[in-house]
């Protein structure tokens, strides 16, 4: 029995021997995820920006006039167009910094016609802002910090090396609550059916994202820009789990024609295209469904001229 009973124990030893260290690792790596997103935090917050605007919004009234008003010469009764009033609109939104000298990069409908942008960084400097450019039809927008010097920034990482289930982090500024940052994962990549912007390539997280956090980055793991965040999908207003950045790797290429030439050049090749579905594919003779089929060209176009149909 005493064998037995010390085999038992020295079985129940090793079992607890096992299980400890498994329990200890597993509160490691929740320990180390933590600390992680806390390092981001403390390394990029210090260049996401609070962007406040101020835009003149003109409109239109009609004013009714009171019978009374012709009794005491006042004319014809009833409704008369007056005078177009204009009015300050405010919006805010989110930005980060890139360069130390102030450039910063936000969405198009964040800066959008505004007469006035003002910066403020997460130390409570404010600095007046110039739209150098924006381009609507992805949504990217640069504008840059009058008379700024060695500024803090965040690196830009590869948006095109993300995986579809990798950690990612929102930074910026949700309904004016400055310095926030949110967790989560790359939903799904390239997504183009979103009609947020005409050339769509977006990145889906479930980062939360609110209004105010548009323009503000997309971080990754290592604390590097990866996307722009910019729309979400709700049916309420707020977060639903479904946000959309826009992939920095893009906005870069648009940064650099900005800040060259201050608008974005493109080459249009002339023809629409639509995505073969199923139906399509069977239609030709397809064994599966994929790629593209041109369903017009344009007349007078490059397309046309060699010869695409």
């Amino acid at each position: 029995m005493r064998y037995r009973e010390c085999v038992a124990a020295g079985l129940t030893a090793v079992a607890l021997l096992a299980v400890a260290p498994a329990e200890a690792k597993k509160t490691d790596v929740l320990r180390q995820t933590g600390s992680a997103f806390s390092e981001i935090a403390k390394e990029a917050l210090p260049a996401v920006v609070f962007i406040d605007v101020e835009t003149t919004v003109e409109i239109r009234g009609r004013r009714y006039r009171h019978p009374l008003e012709e009794f005491f010469g006042g004319g014809v009764p009833g409704y008369e167009r007056e005078t177009p009033r204009e009015y300050q609109q405010r919006g805010q939104g989110s930005g980060f910094i890139i360069t130390k000298d102030g450039y910063i990069l936000t969405n198009n409908h964040v800066v959008n016609d505004a007469d006035t942008i003002t910066v403020t960084l997460g130390d409570g400097r404010e600095f007046d802002a110039k739209l150098i450019g924006a381009d609507p039809k992805t949504e990217v927008a640069l504008i840059k910090i009058e008379d700024g010097a060695e500024l803090p920034t965040v690196p830009l990482g590869d948006s095109e090396a993300l995986e579809v289930g990798e950690w990612v982090l929102a930074a910026g500024n949700p309904f004016g609550l400055s310095q926030t940052i949110t967790a989560g994962i790359v939903s799904a990549k390239g997504r183009d059916e979103t009609g947020i912007a005409e050339y769509g390539n977006f990145i889906q997280t479930d980062a939360a994202i609110n209004p105010g956090n548009s323009g503000g980055p997309l971080l990754n793991i290592d604390g590097e820009v990866v996307g722009i965040n910019t729309a979400i999908y709700t049916r309420s207003g707020g977060y639903m789990g479904i946000g959309f950045a826009i992939p920095i790797k893009q906005a870069i290429n648009i940064k650099d024609q900005l800040i060259k030439t201050g608008k974005i050049s493109r080459s249009v090749l002339g023809v629409y295209l639509q995505e073969v579905s199923e139906e399509l594919a069977e239609s030709f003779g397809l064994e599966e469904k994929g790629g593209v089929l041109i369903n017009q060209v344009v007349e007078d176009s490059a397309a046309e001229e060699a010869g695409i149909q």
